[in-house]
């Protein structure tokens, strides 16, 4: 299937959407990559949606990703006698290590590396920051803090801490489980959250050994402070809003978006943009204008995808939100505006053989007004340059390598096709013409350009250029 626009979609499964025949008209509607949410799935619960995405792709005989998103620490305080006490902006309130049942006065904190982490004039936040706190007194065993806003502590509610840095890593005993579970599965991407430091990669890198993409999700402070180290350290980069605006001040978040995405693509690294794109299509067939608005400036500046949580996962209308974000980066790439922005934002090229020639096929594609570039890529190196240049002229991802093809499916702009590799020169020119016809980007008497590394097979050393005539058998004419 041949998608009108650049921009990918990433769908969230869940009770509305985890059967193959709604799988099916998701993809349908526009979904390339699914994200299965392993804060609420169980590992047999993975294993079938992954089943299932696998015979959705059987049928549509073209590559899905897929994505598992790790929890991460659930930070959250203990319980209260009476589930919930109500307290007063300036009066003093004690975290503690007590495992005891909490009042007016104090709760249990079952994390001793927040209590050993906190300093005094730390915020915590509470129940997505409804409650927030300051720390006067820190011990090791307990956090004296003073209540800044809100009235009002419940059971078990979660603690975000913008000011924190903690001493582990983000990697939950849960997480290290889900992942070994993944990993023995066929999963494109694994979404890591609450990172804080590139050193939290290392861990994951070491277990995963390769074998899936790593996709850093940055919703806290201390991630955006050294984003371009996490950034240099990750396969790719999700701009996590939900968590950011609690920590962050809110209106900083529009900002820091447009940081994070621009510098994940000078780094070459794909980008997603994701939480309450669509939020009021969870209970209504449309959307609000701001929704639109959200959607539609992502688009704009560039991310290689977008997301949908709850409303394709729980929602009303979810094949509807899927059909509504298409819909939206379709009129957006067709925009007269469109362009103009991408190519203002356009990273310079690396000074390297394989960028230089990645720039070039851009060029020369737009100059000639050529039907399409066509990429060979085995590891997706070449893929991902292709589509850091952003062309206006459509990429075709040729791979011999399912997985690879899988993985790019996130990937902006690239129509990712699995095939053999190419024996030789002559294969490699008559193969992408006869694909680039198949898949009806280009028709006989067009013009492609190819790109590829020489000799063939060679991961990411992309060095040659090739322009070629697609003839009347769909084959090269010339």
């Amino acid at each position: 299937m041949k998608r009108g626009r650049k921009v990918k979609i990433l769908a969230t499964l869940g009770p509305s959407s985890s059967t193959e025949e709604m799988i099916g008209k998701l993809y349908e509607a526009g979904a390339d990559v699914f994200r299965i949410n392993m804060s609420h799935a169980s590992h047999d619960l993975m294993r079938d949606l992954v089943k299932r995405i696998r015979a959705v792709e059987k049928g549509v005989g073209r590559p899905i990703g897929i994505l598992a998103d790790l929890q991460g620490p659930k930070l959250r305080v203990g319980a209260f006698a009476e589930d919930a006490v109500t307290l007063e902006p300036g009066q003093t309130f004690t975290l503690d290590d007590r495992d005891e049942p909490g009042d007016a006065s104090r709760v249990h904190l079952p994390h001793p590396e927040i209590l050993e982490a906190v300093q005094p004039g730390h915020r915590l936040l509470i129940d997505d920051g409804r409650l927030q706190l300051v720390a006067e007194e820190s011990d090791g065993h307990k956090i004296v803090c003073k209540v800044v806003s809100g009235t009002k502590i419940s059971s078990r509610k979660g603690v975000s801490l913008p000011d924190t840095t903690l001493g582990v890593g983000a990697l939950t005993e849960k997480d290290r489980s889900d992942l070994e579970a993944v990993l023995k599965e066929e999963i494109d991407w694994v979404a890591l959250s609450f990172i804080q430091r590139p050193e939290d990669l290392a861990e994951v890198r070491k277990i995963a050994r390769g074998r899936v993409g790593l996709l850093s999700k940055i919703e806290k402070p201390q991630a955006v402070e050294r984003l371009s180290e996490i950034i240099e350290l990750s396969d790719a980069i999700m701009v996590a809003r939900g968590d950011l605006g609690v920590e962050m001040p809110l209106e900083s978040v529009p900002g820091i978006q447009k940081q994070i995405i621009r510098a994940a693509r000078k780094a070459g690294k794909p980008v997603v943009v994701a939480t309450q794109m669509l939020e009021s299509m969870i209970s209504a067939p449309v959307p609000t204008r701001a929704e639109v608005s959200d959607v539609a400036t992502a688009v704009f500046e560039g991310a290689d995808a977008v997301m949908l949580s709850a409303e394709s996962a729980a929602g009303d209308y979810p094949v509807e939100a899927v059909e509504t974000m298409s819909r939206v980066a379709e009129k957006v790439e067709r925009d007269s505006l469109f362009s103009g922005i991408l190519n203002a934002q356009r990273p310079e090229a690396e000074a390297t053989g394989s960028d230089a020639i990645s720039a070039a096929a851009r060029q020369i594609a737009h100059t000639l007004k050529l039907s399409a570039i066509v990429c060979y890529t085995s590891s997706g190196t070449t893929g991902l340059r292709a589509s850091r240049e952003r062309p206006d002229t459509p990429v075709i991802a040729l791979s011999p390598v399912i997985e690879t093809a899988r993985r790019l499916a996130l990937v902006w702009g690239l129509h990712c096709v699995v095939t053999e590799d190419a024996v030789d020169l002559d294969d490699m020119v008559d193969r992408a013409c006869r694909i680039a016809y198949r898949e009806q980007f280009a028709k006989p008497g067009d013009r492609i350009i190819i790109t590829a590394g020489v000799p063939l097979g060679t991961p990411g050393a992309t060095n040659m250029l090739r322009i070629a005539y697609i003839g009347s058998d769909g084959l090269s004419g010339i």
